[in-house]
């Protein structure tokens, strides 16, 4: 048995940052992951301006500048028979030092946030240790029990446990919390397509033929991602992979004559959810990010949102842990912050969902043979106007600050 301040379960950005912020502050704080290293594919790489300010308040903005990135400052739709490309978003009319998304491998950027966090006393990082159980004593959760890759058992003793363990959380099981469903229509197929060094920059969209696909420059690749009906996945691998791959060359022409996707075994699939938690804690337990609030992949925002969920519970709780005494009040602000950001943001996606995507997937907008729609018009002739959507997806509705005593 071991005993820390804070138990972190989850080493994920929102775990890593959180973990990084309390220990800065001079809170002793342990983080369990339960795979041995960070590599995962396809996991969310869109590092928003909101982090990017985040990382250079924290002095690590050089050290990021260093990880292989490629950088988003526009969002493009082809239009018309001619696929003539029209700019949905521009991040370059934001004033900001970062005008722009960089995409950077997750893995890489744990890595350099838990390099930063080791650094710290206070801090420990355990991998290959998957929390199992909650230690549950008169009602509050006094830490988790945990399960090393070798089977060894142990418990981690904590005053708040913060459960950032995904939307799969193990706080998901506390039927106490509640939660709040949001039906999705839609799935998501990921997948890598070649890209040569002429073709489009930035990001991509395109709709037409019931089919709704977006591609992501990552320099020598495109991130592709196919939206797909809820539950299509497994139709969609019984037809011929000739089809799927004819499909993307009758959307993105510059496509013809490569080989693109050569098995399904290549295409991962994300089941998409849209839901949260009613109660986000209860004594001795704060849920954040997927585990208290699953988002669609829409503006791929998700995972800023959970760093943003972080950032607000340090700057809640580092008070109270360095005094050794979290009340319920406590974590309940964190909640109390955090939820009018993330219902908002949950319904702008929810009517993407509804204007966008559905009426794409059902074959009613087609951008190849229709005029483009009304807000799309007005985004290619107002420039201010393609300023908007940049905005939203960089900072949401509210910009969490870090504690004063984490920066350098």
């Amino acid at each position: 048995m071991s005993r820390t301040t804070c138990c972190v379960i989850g080493g994920g950005p929102a775990g890593i940052v959180l973990g990084l912020l309390l220990a800065r502050c001079g809170v002793e704080v342990t983080v369990l992951e339960k795979h041995g290293d960070f590599l995962r594919d396809f996991r969310g790489d869109t590092v928003h301006p909101s982090t990017l300010e985040l990382l250079d308040d924290l002095g690590l903005a050089e050290r990021f500048a260093r990880l292989p990135q490629r950088r988003v400052d526009r969002v493009r739709l082809p239009v018309g028979p001619d696929g003539r490309l029209v700019t949905l978003a521009d991040f370059g009319r934001m004033r900001s030092a970062y005008n722009y998304i960089a995409m950077v491998p997750q893995w890489d950027l744990l890595d350099l946030l838990a390099g930063s966090a080791s650094q710290e006393p206070g801090f420990t990082l355990r991998m290959n240790t998957e929390a199992t159980s909650f230690i549950e004593e008169g009602g509050r959760i006094n830490g988790v029990r945990y399960r090393t890759r070798e089977g060894e058992t142990g418990e981690v003793r904590a005053l708040i446990t913060v459960a950032c363990d995904g939307r799969d959380s193990l706080a998901r099981g506390l039927t106490r919390l509640g939660s709040r469903d949001f039906s999705a229509p839609m799935d998501v197929q990921w997948f890598r397509l070649p890209r040569d060094s002429e073709d489009p920059s930035g990001g991509v969209a395109r709709m037409g033929e019931g089919r709704f696909n977006i591609l992501i420059d990552r320099g020598e690749y495109y991130q592709a991602a196919a939206i797909i009906p809820k539950g299509a996945d497994a139709r969609n691998r019984a037809q011929p992979l000739k089809e799927f791959n004819e499909g993307l060359v009758r959307q993105f022409p510059w496509f013809e004559g490569r080989r693109l996707v050569a098995g399904w075994d290549d295409v991962k699939l994300l089941d998409v959810r849209v839901d949260r938690l009613k109660r986000w804690h209860t004594p001795g337990l704060l849920c954040i990010g997927d585990a208290a609030h699953a988002m669609s992949p829409v503006g791929g925002i998700g995972i800023n949102l959970a760093v943003q969920d972080a950032v607000a519970t340090a700057r809640c709780l580092e008070g109270p842990l360095r005094r050794g005494r979290v009340t319920r009040a406590d974590v309940a602000a964190v909640q109390r912050r955090r939820l009018p950001v993330t219902a908002l943001i949950q319904d702008l996606q929810r009517v993407a969902h509804r204007r966008a995507i559905l009426p794409a997937l059902e074959g009613r907008v087609d951008l190849g043979r229709q005029s483009p729609p009304l807000p799309l018009r007005m985004a290619e002739r107002v420039p201010w106007i393609r300023g908007i959507p940049p905005y939203l997806l960089a900072y949401g509705a509210l910009r969490e600050k870090p504690p004063k005593t984490a920066l350098r």
